[in-house]
C-alpha cells in the first residue's frame, strides 16, 4: 500500500512502520500430511510416528487428501485464487528434530494464489490486507532442552503434521492491523473449520516481519520475530522491534536482516540467527510427489459446502440489526463473540433493531470488558446468552433503567444470579408511577423558585438540573423518559 496511515515519531523525523505475516496453522485432521500417523495434540513422546515420519530410508510419502480439501476452503475464505495444479518442494536445512534433512513444502506453485482479508480497526475503519500466499507443508518435530541436564531429547509427535502457512502482503502498519489481522485469520480458520485456532498449544503461530522506513520511501530491511503463539505477544513484539530498529536506524545504523525471538517475560526481541533466503534452501521439486492436481468440480463443490463466513455473517448484522460496521466487526471477530451474540438474540423478548442494537452494545461494552478485567473466557463467564438478554429485556420493559442495570450486571457477573432475581430482592424496580413520580417534582420546584425562573427565562441548561435532582431523591428508581414527559410538563405551565 502507498498511503501513509499511521507513522513513528522520532528524533530525526518520522518513520513509517511496515508489517506482513506469515501465518502458520496446523490443518484440522486426523492423519498427518503424508502419513497415516495420528495428528492429534500431546500424547507420549514419539507415539504419533510412522516409518515415513521418522524418514526411514525407502519410505515414500503420500498425500492426504482431506489435508488439501481444507487448505482449499480456506483459501476461498481468503478471497483467493485456487491453483488446480501445484508443485511439493523440498525446502533443505538441518535441525536434529527434521529427521529427513528437508521440509516438503511448496514454493513457486502453491495450492492457493492472491488473496486478501479485510480488517476492521478504530484507528482507520476498514483496511483490506493482501495475502501473497497459502501453501501446504509439513511440520517438523520438537526438540526437547530441559529434560536432562546435559543432553537433549526429540518428540517426532509433531512430525510430519500438516501446516498452511499463510502469508500476508507488507500491508499492515501499526501492531493494532497486525492484531486484527490475527484475530480475522484465526476466526475465518475457526469458522470452516479447518484449523483449531489454539495458538497456545502452537496450532496457530506467526512469523512478524518488521521494518521501518521514511514515510512512503523504499521498504527497509526486515527483521524476523519467529514462532509468536499470542495476539496480546504479537502486539508487545512489534511495539518493541519499533522502538528497537528506530533507535538503531536514527543513530546512523543499519538493521541486520536476521530471525528474532520474543522473551515474554522480558517483552523484549532478541537475536537468533541471520535470516536466510529463498537460495539459502535450495528448493527443488520433490521427486517422490507428483504435480498435485484438483479438478473444477472439487473446488465448485467444496465452495458450495462453505458455512457463513464472519465477512458475510457481519454484512447480516449490519443489515438485519441495524448494527455499525465496527461493532458488527468486534462481534464477528472471534467465532465464540459471533455464538454468544446470536444465542442471546434468541432470548430477547423484542425482536426489533432497538433491542439488538442494546444487546450488542451491551456485550461490547461491559460484558467484553468485564472478561478483559478478569482475564477469562467467554465459555468460563458466569453470565450467559439467556441471562445477558433477560437483562435487556428488563431494560426495554422499563423495569429499570440502564443505570440501575449496570449495578445489576456486577452483581450477575459474581453470582451467575438471573437479573429479575436480583432486581427483585433488592427492589430495583423502576417507578413508573405519574403520582411517585410528580410528588418529587413538585417537592423540587417548590425548593428551587430562583432555578423555575432561570429556566422560564430561557436558561434551558437548567433542565438536565432538575432531571437530576428527580433522579438522585428517586435513588436511580424512576422512569428516565417519564421523568423527562412530566417535567416539562410542569416547568411549561
Amino acid at each position: 500500500m502507498s498511503d501513509v496511515r499511521s507513522v513513528v515519531k522520532g528524533h530525526t523525523g518520522e518513520w513509517e512502520v511496515v508489517i506482513g505475516l506469515e501465518v502458520h496453522a496446523q490443518v484440522v485432521s486426523k492423519a498427518k500430511l503424508f502419513s497415516g500417523s495420528s495428528a492429534a495434540f500431546g500424547g507420549d513422546p514419539n507415539a504419533h510416528v510412522s516409518l515415513v515420519d521418522a524418514a526411514f530410508p525407502g519410505m515414500l510419502p503420500v498425500i492426504n487428501e482431506y489435508c488439501v480439501e481444507q487448505a482449499i476452503k480456506t483459501g476461498m475464505g481468503l478471497n483467493a485464487e485456487i491453483n488446480l495444479m501445484s508443485i511439493f518442494d523440498r525446502k533443505n536445512y538441518f535441525y536434529a528434530d527434521l529427521p529427513q534433512g528437508y521440509q516438503i513444502s511448496q514454493f513457486q506453485r502453491p495450492i492457493v494464489g492472491e488473496g486478501y482479508l479485510d480488517i476492521e480497526t478504530e484507528a482507520h475503519g476498514s483496511l483490506r490486507i493482501g495475502v501473497e500466499r497459502l501453501h501446504l507443508e509439513q511440520d517438523a518435530g520438537k526438540s526437547l532442552h530441559d529434560q536432562h541436564p546435559t543432553k537433549s531429547y526429540i518428540d517426532l509427535n509433531r512430525s510430519g503434521v500438516a501446516l498452511m502457512e499463510i502469508v500476508s502482503k507488507p500491508d499492515m502498519r501499526s501492531a493494532e492491523e497486525a492484531q486484527a489481522y490475527m484475530k480475522k485469520l484465526r476466526a475465518l480458520v475457526r469458522c470452516l473449520g479447518t484449523c483449531d485456532g489454539n495458538m497456545e498449544q502452537g496450532s496457530m503461530r506467526a512469523d512478524i516481519n518488521v521494518s521501518l522506513r521514511r514515510p512512503g520511501g523504499p521498504l527497509g530491511t526486515r527483521a524476523e520475530i519467529k514462532n509468536v503463539n499470542s495476539v496480546r505477544f504479537m502486539g508487545q513484539a512489534i511495539q518493541y522491534e519499533i522502538e528497537r530498529q528506530m533507535e538503531i536506524l536514527e543513530e546512523g545504523g543499519e538493521i541486520k536482516q536476521e530471525t528474532r525471538l520474543f522473551d515474554a517475560t522480558k517483552g523484549i526481541t532478541r537475536s537468533m540467527r541471520s535470516k536466510e533466503d529463498a537460495h539459502d534452501y535450495r528448493y527443488f521439486p520433490d521427486p517422490d510427489l507428483p504435480p498435485l492436481v484438483v479438478s473444477q468440480d472439487l473446488v465448485n463443490r467444496l465452495r458450495a459446502s462453505l458455512p457463513e463466513l464472519p465477512d458475510q455473517k457481519r454484512d447480516r448484522f449490519m443489515k438485519e440489526m441495524g448494527l455499525s460496521s465496527y461493532d458488527a466487526s468486534v462481534l464477528t471477530t472471534e467465532s465464540e463473540k459471533a455464538a454468544f451474540f446470536e444465542k442471546a438474540l434468541t432470548h430477547l423478548s423484542s425482536k426489533d433493531q432497538k433491542a439488538s442494537k442494546l444487546l450488542a452494545n451491551w456485550l461490547i461494552g461491559e460484558f467484553f470488558g468485564a472478561l478483559n478485567k478478569d482475564g477469562i473466557s467467554i465459555s468460563e463467564s458466569k453470565v450467559t446468552p439467556q441471562r445477558l438478554a433477560s437483562l435487556i429485556n428488563l431494560i426495554t420493559a422499563g423495569t429499570i433503567s440502564g443505570k440501575i442495570a449496570k449495578e445489576v450486571f456486577v452483581d450477575m457477573w459474581k453470582t451467575g444470579q438471573e437479573p429479575s432475581q436480583i432486581v427483585k430482592e433488592k427492589g430495583l424496580e423502576q417507578v413508573s408511577d405519574d403520582g411517585a413520580i410528580l410528588a418529587v417534582i413538585d417537592s423540587i420546584i417548590a425548593e428551587n423558585q430562583d432555578k423555575v425562573t432561570e429556566y422560564k427565562a430561557g436558561k434551558e441548561k437548567l433542565f438536565g438540573f432538575f432531571v437530576g435532582q428527580v433522579m438522585k431523591q428517586m435513588q436511580g428508581k424512576a422512569n428516565p423518559g417519564l421523568v423527562n414527559q412530566l417535567l416539562k410538563k410542569k416547568l411549561s405551565s
